[in-house]
């Protein structure tokens, strides 16, 4: 992370020595220190700032990021709330941006709005933005560099085009914490409908530019609040099901293949995930019966994943071999699966990473 130039040469030994891997990632996932210094960024730690030892991932920090009683301003003009109010409580050196009224703009009112930025405070964040600015277009050069490299000369196709969130987890990750969503649906639930509903075009116009702009067609959605144990049915149904629906429809309309990583236990939600265009999704599950999966989604979506990452980790080939067999016999049957880890792997051994791609040419 202090260094991003050393992640190709790695990747590269590991693309070489893992050749049969249907899809390719970049470095994307190796945040740069650099930029994540310069807006001094809230709600990531990482090794050296907040996080002990050199090897450990990135830990995303919750927080308060949206008051209790901020809601209808955020339904009323997301925009504005997010410009003056959450950048500056999320990246500190953005703190400036508290006193940009560009909303205000219109009309005479021009010359009020274009005065602040002679404010001291908003000149230091400016600063910081463009320092941040900077780092990042660095980065994203170097992962598009990266990326062309493994697409065009090593011959893997690039596994994202896009990411994407569903809106409720928009809401309740970096806006109002696990905690207070989940207060927040027994205690003003209008109000959390509102404001889902107010980020639902926005979680789909992000993902569709991105992948213009690339050409590619997968778009990872990462789902966070809506495991089995942090909401019931009629709960997941009301408020998270419907604007995540939307969301994989409105991608699908434009041409693109949601991929959806259902992270935690997802049994429960099964019948629910089959109300999607058919053929056209992915569902990536960490901790879910495959079998009943299979049998519920075959007709609806191609399924992937659930292979442990402790048992990648801690455990030995012949357990991951053994698990492998199990789960490929149970749910090839007319295709539609595809073999991966339970999520994204920090720490494996190789020798269970082989196993568990050798699998695939043994048992299917």
């Amino acid at each position: 992370m202090d260094d991003y130039h050393k992640v190709g040469p790695e990747l590269d030994k590991f693309y070489k020595d893992f050749p049969e891997i249907d899809l390719g990632w970049g470095p994307g996932l190796i945040y740069p220190t650099d930029g994540m210094k310069a807006c001094d960024i809230v709600w990531l730690k990482w090794p050296g700032h907040g996080v002990q030892g050199a090897h450990q991932m990135y830990q995303f920090i919750e927080g308060e990021y949206m008051k209790t009683d901020e809601y209808d301003e955020f339904v009323h003009d997301p925009t504005h709330f997010i410009q003056p109010k959450s950048i500056p409580r999320c990246f500190k050196s953005l703190k400036g941006f508290e006193s940009l009224r560009l909303r205000d703009s219109i009309w005479m009112a021009w010359m009020g709005s274009f005065a602040a930025f002679a404010n001291k405070d908003l000149i230091t964040a400016l600063d910081a933005l463009k320092k941040t600015a900077e780092e990042l277009m660095k980065w994203f050069t170097y992962i598009g560099d990266y990326e062309k490299k493994l697409e065009e000369e090593m011959g893997f196709p690039i596994a994202v085009g896009a990411n994407g969130f569903a809106p409720f987890d928009q809401l309740g990750d970096t806006m109002r914490g696990t905690i207070n969503i989940m207060m927040d649906i027994m205690d003003r639930p209008d109000k959390v409908l509102a404001a889902v509903n107010t980020l639902t075009p926005i979680a789909i116009e992000a993902p569709v530019a991105q992948c213009r702009a690339n050409g590619r067609k997968f778009v990872w959605i990462w789902l966070h609040k809506g495991v089995d144990e942090f909401m019931s049915d009629e709960q997941y149904k009301t408020f998270y099901w419907p604007s995540l629906k939307a969301l994989i429809d409105g991608l699908v309309a434009e041409g693109l293949n949601p991929f959806v990583y259902c992270e935690g236990r997802y049994n429960t939600r099964l019948e629910i995930l089959r109300d999607v265009p058919k053929g056209k999704v992915v569902y990536d599950f960490e901790h879910v019966d495959m079998e009943k999966a299979k049998d519920i989604l075959s007709d609806a979506a191609c399924i992937a994943g659930n292979v442990p990452n402790a048992m990648l980790a801690f455990g030995n080939k012949d357990e991951v071999n053994d698990y492998c067999k199990k789960l490929i016999r149970s749910v090839v049957k007319d295709g539609g699966f595809m073999l991966d880890a339970g999520a994204l792997i920090d720490n494996a051994k190789t020798e269970n990473l082989r196993a568990m791609f050798e699998s695939v040419d043994k048992y299917s």
